[in-house]
């Protein structure tokens, strides 16, 4: 499905979006007609509409679109904002922001744990979830014909910041522990915080702190909650509570678009 304002996308709809690549966008898993954290994806929404358009998005218009992509099965849904009539030379001229919702089939199995190689990357305005996803494409194909499943970012001193699409999370055998730094908060991060499991706390953490840790995970809206077992040399192992997290994100009914 692609659709643009609600109706199907043409060539002159997304030309550009290709050609400019200046918008935004949040991904969320649609099942039942319901989305776990919808309320974060839509704030995050009209905060990025506001940050890189100066523009109100309407949230009700939104979730009308969204509706539209229900299905039998499990969707992973994209809605992005943007603005087809932007001009690479009047960038600064007011513009109506318009909305694309893209699908594709949710992933329905485990995946296996990650291996990770750190890269010295830090996104552009890491805080808005953008669209301008080159170089966190080329680190992950650089990493993975290297022989890794995926990059984590982490800054000049080797702090720790998140993954190329994802959070990274670790447990100390007592705390949820979360890198503190200029990365894009998670919904599913969010979400998985306020679970209960175990106490999350905040702070620095570089690859040295790192390689005292037991365990580590990803979180994003596809997979939810996805153990990692390697970093650089690193060695990561499981804990039940891993699955304790992954059960209860599952078990979050989610709010009806």
């Amino acid at each position: 499905m692609i659709e643009f304002d609600g109706r199907s996308a043409t060539t002159e709809d997304l030309a550009g979006l290709a050609l400019c690549n200046y918008g935004h966008f949040t991904t969320m898993l649609l099942s039942d007609g319901r989305v776990r954290g919808l309320s974060l994806h839509l704030n995050r929404l009209a905060r990025d509409c506001r940050a890189l358009f100066d523009a109100d998005l309407d949230l009700d218009r939104v979730r009308r679109l969204v509706r539209r992509a229900a299905a039998d099965t499990p969707r992973m849904v994209r809605v992005t904002v943007y603005a087809p009539g932007l001009e690479l030379t009047r960038p600064g001229a007011d513009m109506e922001p318009h909305v694309l919702v893209t699908t594709r089939t949710a992933t329905s199995s485990s995946l296996p744990s990650l291996r990770l190689r750190s890269v010295a990357h830090r996104r552009d305005l890491p805080g808005t979830k953008h669209t301008g996803l080159f170089e966190t494409i080329r680190q992950r194909r650089v990493v993975q014909r290297a022989g890794f499943d995926d990059a984590l970012f982490v800054d000049e001193r080797s702090r720790i910041l998140e993954g190329a699409t994802w959070n990274i999370g670790f447990y100390d055998g007592d705390r949820l522990l979360w890198p503190a730094g200029d990365q894009l908060p998670g919904v599913t991060m969010e979400l998985v915080k306020s679970l209960g499991v175990a106490a999350s706390t905040e702070r620095e953490l570089d690859l040295t702190a790192a390689a005292g840790l037991p365990v580590a995970f990803a979180t994003n809206a596809a997979v939810g909650v996805r153990a990692i077992s390697s970093l650089d040399g690193i060695r990561f192992g499981t804990d039940a509570v891993l699955d304790q997290l992954s059960l209860h994100y599952q078990a979050i009914k989610g709010d009806e678009v």
